[in-house]
């Protein structure tokens, strides 16, 4: 949720395409009211670019039509610009008939519209023998065409809004064929609202990916889906220009995203290559849906989450809280509360802070360091009276900002009339500084602190504080150094832990989405069991990269600049903004002792991987030990029957040619064997030996 702001914090402005009085304009105002400021560009990409360059807050543009199908060229330009589609709206259209005031219907000779419009209206232009059909740009454009000329004799088809503007006559009402007529319209922003949407708002996300091309790959990327229970309500594929998609793939390769395959392969892309639009029933957050993304990014070589949004036209975050606000201060403008000015639709003058009919506050900062100033300044930028205070003198710095600095000494007058005390002091310090002012000076005051832990901040204050002191806790999760060029996006962490005085509050809050920060309001024990690792980790791996002195080399990788930075990010903050991160975090203690784990884990992984491979090599060893005293065996056999064989043949051969000698040397050989012609034949180890010969060469031989 986000707080409830008394007012609007700047005139919010809404684009669409169009002239004024346009379909899209009437969408704009069913969907979000009469108390923005609609503007009209000429064409989409202008409503587009009009968000992107900050022109405006909002852009409401139609996706599809129940009888027109996908309006394709809006699908390309969600691709180019990065919006976010923050919420829908299904708007009925009805086509009116309309002329200059004191114009009957016999009396009409021709009728401008939009082409889609007068096909739509085909069978009641039928029953207007003689009608010319003169198709122009715009429906509004068509109505502002005839009043702006005092064209006599003609007709518009447009929207009602459209006669209303521009002072027409409506001469007939719901003259389309077809009664079932819806356009799908999208209310885009520069930030996304997914994380504002908790059960039992119903939520899409719209998801656009291209795949490989490759057999079964759609099946895959939507069993994604299917196989977790996550229903669809639109799939369609549209061939993407190869220039886009070779944008899209030089974005992922500089962004580092490494999603699927998309930094890889060959830039050559076929002739035909398509981008998948899906719409799935769930939120981004929801667990199902993470693991489908997840799955999803695996198998697809590009994939971006265009939006999770609500469903039915319901609205949430940011642009659900500036409406409500636009709708109370109309509401007080009408009942007489605020200025006549209020009353009208806002403008320009509305950017002015305080608005009117808000209160003036007066802010007081305890501790005027660097990051008290750093928050003084946008109190005093946004109107507020501010005051601070602190060991050092600051009066030239307060001075400066258009503030006034009070010495600690001086503290009757620093908190006498301040409606708002913001303790901008360190985590270690806060609770003394607290307990250190007299209870008094803050009753019935809002006290706020802006520490980077919170279970410890309000535990101090609710045990420190008088009952009738508001308290609000919170954490602009930025410095001066990264909110330099401004506070847009940046988050701002708050929880209303003892809130009295709710317009008081609110139009605290106001200051800081006046400066557009990421407004989330979220609980004091949430919040820390985030920041163990959206903060803690990081300081502490910060820490530890510094501790190794790593420093630039000429071979720097992206990830080591990236590592480099974090080191430099984190070490140039004082250590005991580190030591309080640890102290008073709970989740710390858990997160530490975790990390001890993980090192101790991979370490083990290491020695497990070092392990394997000595005995793998040992094992190669044994192996080859034992192949070899195979192949040694073998080659034994093969020679001892290889010797034999040649001894008996020799022998038969000797025999053979002196078949007497045999006996003539018979009684000669003596034990060493038998003699053939005076040789001696080898037998029993005389035999082994000469065979271990033949082999040991074969095994020589084998082995090389």
């Amino acid at each position: 949720m986000l707080c409830n702001r008394g007012r609007p914090p700047y005139p919010t402005k809404v684009a669409f395409q169009g002239e004024p009085g346009a379909y899209s304009e009437k969408c704009l105002r069913e969907m979000l009211g009469q108390d923005v400021i609609a503007v009209g560009r000429p064409s989409f990409e202008d409503v587009f670019r009009s968000v992107s360059n900050r022109e405006a807050d909002y852009a409401v543009i139609p996706i599809e039509n129940s009888l027109g199908g996908s309006i394709h060229a809006n699908y390309d330009l969600l691709l180019r610009f990065e919006l976010f589609i923050i919420g829908e709206h299904d708007f009925k259209v009805e086509h009116s008939l309309m002329a200059l005031p004191g114009t009957k219907a016999s009396e009409i000779k021709q009728v401008l519209s939009h082409q889609q419009a007068l096909a739509q209206c085909d069978n009641y232009l039928r029953a207007m023998p003689g009608v010319e059909r003169v198709p122009t740009y715009d429906t509004a454009g068509s109505a502002k065409m005839i009043a702006e000329k005092g064209m006599k004799g003609c007709a518009a088809i447009a929207s009602e809004l459209a006669a209303e503007t521009y002072g027409l006559e409506v001469l007939a009402t719901n003259i389309e064929d077809d009664h079932v007529n819806f356009t799908r319209f999208l209310l885009l922003a520069r930030q996304p609202v997914g994380v504002f949407i908790a059960p039992p708002v119903p939520a899409k996300t719209s998801v656009v990916f291209t795949l490989p091309n490759t057999a079964g790959a759609l099946y895959k990327a939507l069993a994604c889906f299917s196989l977790r229970d996550i229903d669809f309500s639109k799939i369609e594929s549209r061939p993407t220009s190869a220039q886009l998609l070779q944008y899209l793939r030089y974005q992922l390769r500089s962004s580092g995203s490494g999603a699927g395959g998309a930094g890889g392969g060959s830039d050559d892309l076929p002739r035909f290559q398509y981008c998948f639009y899906l719409d799935f029933l769930a939120a981004e957050l929801d667990d199902a849906a993470q693991s489908a993304l997840a799955h999803l990014r695996e198998v697809a070589p590009f994939m971006r989450v265009l939006g999770s949004y609500p469903r039915q036209g319901q609205l949430v975050g940011p642009v659900r809280d500036t409406l409500e606000a636009l709708r109370r201060q109309a509401r007080a403008a009408a009942a007489g509360k605020g200025s006549a000015a209020a009353a009208a639709t806002p403008s320009a003058a509305a950017a002015a802070a305080p608005p009117a009919g808000a209160r003036r506050l007066n802010i007081g900062v305890v501790g005027f360091g660097k990051f008290g100033q750093f928050i003084a300044r946008a109190f005093a930028r946004r109107g507020a009276a501010v005051r601070g205070t602190g060991r050092t003198d600051e009066t030239a710095a307060a001075r400066a900002m258009g503030a006034r600095f009070y010495p600690m000494y001086e503290q009757d007058e620093f908190f006498r009339g301040l409606d708002v005390v913001v303790f901008a002091v360190s985590i270690l310090s806060f609770e003394e500084v607290l307990r250190n002012i007299p209870a008094e000076y803050l009753r019935g005051k809002l006290v706020v602190d802006v520490l980077s832990v919170k279970v410890h901040a309000k535990k101090t204050m609710l045990d420190a504080l008088p009952g009738d002191a508001d308290i609000l806790c919170t954490h602009p999760m930025f410095g001066p150094e990264s909110g330099r060029a401004g506070w847009q996006s940046l988050p701002f962490v708050y929880d209303k832990v003892r809130v009295g005085d709710h317009e008081r509050a609110s139009d605290f809050l106001a200051i800081w989405e006046q400066e557009r920060c990421k407004m989330v309001e979220m609980s004091c024990e949430l919040h820390d069991e985030y920041a163990a690792n959206t903060q803690f980790i990081t300081h502490l791996m910060g820490r530890i990269l510094g501790e190794q002195r790593l420093a630039q080399t000429p071979i720097d990788t992206r990830g080591f600049q990236s590592a480099l930075r974090l080191m430099e990010t984190t070490c140039s903050d004082s250590f005991d903004l580190f030591y309080g991160l640890y102290k008073f975090n709970a989740h710390s203690h858990e997160t530490l002792r975790g990390l001890r784990e993980s090192f101790a884990q991979v370490e083990r992984q290491l020695a497990a991987k070092e392990a394997y491979m000595a005995a793998k090599a040992d094992m190669a060893s044994e192996e080859r030990q034992r192949i070899l005293a195979e192949v040694r065996g073998l080659l034994r056999e093969a020679a001892r029957a290889g010797l034999d064989a040649a001894v008996q043949t020799e022998y038969a051969g000797m025999r053979a040619i002196a078949p007497t000698a045999a006996g003539e040397g018979e009684g000669q050989g003596g034990e060493g064997g038998a003699t053939i012609e005076g040789e001696l034949v080898p037998e029993g180890d005389a035999a082994d030996a000469e065979v271990q010969s033949h082999t040991d060469i074969g095994v020589q031989s084998a082995a090389v």
